[in-house]
């Protein structure tokens, strides 16, 4: 019972959020359980969580916008416009 509880607040939790907030989310806590696993350690699911949360907002940023690209002009500063 306790863990369909646990299941649908996550995904209640989820379904109302950008693609970054659930991009972080997921990789969070895809990344604690995997460090925790390999380390059997808290500290390992500590910087699991870390690194699959840096990679789920990247990976969910990336979604936000389909169809553009990130470019650079000659100045190095760097602009959004239509992928090519």
């Amino acid at each position: 019972m306790k863990k369909i509880i646990v299941a649908i607040a996550l995904v209640g939790a989820l379904a109302s959020c950008t693609a970054t907030e659930r991009g972080t989310a997921i990789g969070a806590g895809t990344g604690a359980i995997i460090g925790g696993v390999a380390s059997n350690s808290w500290g390992g699911a500590a910087i699991g969580a870390v690194a699959g949360g840096a990679v789920g907002y990247l990976i969910g940023r990336s979604h936000e916008h389909p169809g553009y690209c990130i470019y650079r002009d000659r100045n190095g500063r760097r602009y959004e416009a239509r992928c090519r």
